[in-house]
């Protein structure tokens, strides 16, 4: 009686665990259009940089982009919540990359030291590599581990000189499309797919 007991509380626990991780990959999946605004800033300041030569270019996007998402998330209200440990970890993480980020190209940018792209691009692809491998690791998601996988492959790339089409700016652009916005439309579409679960979850957490 008491093994039985003992693998049911097993049992039990693992289903709340693994509830938790697909609460987060939802949570996860909810941010996708997240994952397209911020695609497009780093397009925007991309272009900005080459065409003007403007120092702060960088620090004026990621604040724009930074204020609109505050913006969405505070108009999307309790639906941006994420309740469980597996969510709030995810958020924690991110948070402190998004600070990270601002912080780093806010100083490159005034210093003027985004001269070179392959030092920069390689930088940001190793922070955006380590921020969605960690989420992945947190939530078990396999999508978003590729997307970690081709960020660290993009930070190696950007450290050498190559052809023509593989040079820097256009290996992160590339990167920048397939983890931000493809990623982002896929997580919307996932999203999109499943409005009773969301409801249903939101609802058993009021």
């Amino acid at each position: 009686m008491t093994e039985f007991t003992g693998a049911n509380e097993v049992r039990e626990r693992l289903d709340l665990i693994e509830s938790m991780v697909l609460e987060g990959q939802r949570g996860t999946e909810r941010w996708g259009w997240m994952f397209v605004l911020w695609g497009v800033a780093y397009y925007v300041a991309i272009a900005w940089t080459s065409t003007a030569q403007f120092g702060w270019a960088w620090p004026i996007t990621v604040l724009a982009a930074g204020i609109i998402s505050g913006v969405i998330r505070r108009a999307q209200g309790s639906q941006a919540q994420t309740p469980t440990s597996a969510g709030r970890a995810v958020r924690v993480v991110w948070a402190a990359f998004g600070i990270s980020i601002f912080l780093l190209m806010c100083a490159l940018g005034i210093s003027q030291r985004l001269t070179d792209p392959h030092v920069a691009f390689a930088i940001i692809a190793g922070m955006l590599g380590m921020v969605n491998g960690a989420s992945a690791m947190i939530l078990r998601w396999r999508p978003q581990m590729a997307c970690a996988v081709a960020w660290w492959v993009t930070a190696v790339a950007c450290c050498y000189e190559g052809p023509v089409f593989f040079d820097t700016p256009w290996v992160f652009l590339a990167a920048v499309f397939l983890c931000q916005i493809v990623f982002g439309v896929y997580c919307m579409y996932l999203d999109g797919r499943k409005p009773g679960v969301q409801a249903q979850g939101m609802g058993s957490h009021a």
